[in-house]
């Protein structure tokens, strides 16, 4: 682990501790150079499927693209970070239980718009906008038309 301060490689780990979803790891580390404290995240890497596109290229999963997504949509609503952490590991463990080698994008895209219509309405229809790349105003009402029949039915 480089050290973000004077970048060198190597320090020792002086706390462990596992995340509430048991998912993740975190360590508190010093640097053996400049004697600094950081800490650092690990998560485990599990065998998740490839995600094929839609133009039928095999890319690997990359969490970072979901939570840039997610954080876009909910730029200036009230959803924390956690909120979309736990999202991310949702799917994740989802796509691990699934066992699958491949998973089209579609599939992960409509899963994180069913966690979104849940989490928050406003930030569903931003990502849904960008993500079914609606082709006018009428696909577009139509998708909010079913969001207010839904919500009435609760």
């Amino acid at each position: 682990m480089k050290c973000p301060f004077c970048d060198y490689v190597e320090s020792k780990v002086l706390d462990s501790r596992t995340s509430k979803e048991m998912d993740t790891i975190r360590r508190r580390r010093e640097c053996l150079k400049c004697g600094k404290r950081f800490s650092t995240v690990e998560t485990i890497e599990e065998g998740l499927p490839l995600v094929i596109k839609k133009d039928g290229r095999r890319e690997v999963f990359d969490r970072t693209k979901i939570l840039n997504g997610l954080k876009k949509a909910c730029e200036k609503r009230p959803v924390a970070v956690a909120n979309l952490d736990r999202i991310l590991s949702r799917i994740e463990y989802g796509l691990s239980e699934r066992g699958e080698k491949e998973i089209k994008s579609t599939e992960i895209g409509q899963m994180v718009m069913d966690e979104l219509k849940m989490l928050d309405e406003v930030a569903f229809v931003r990502f849904a906008s960008v993500y079914r790349q609606f082709k006018d105003i009428t696909e577009f009402m139509e998708e909010l038309k079913d969001l207010l029949l839904k919500k009435g039915e609760k």
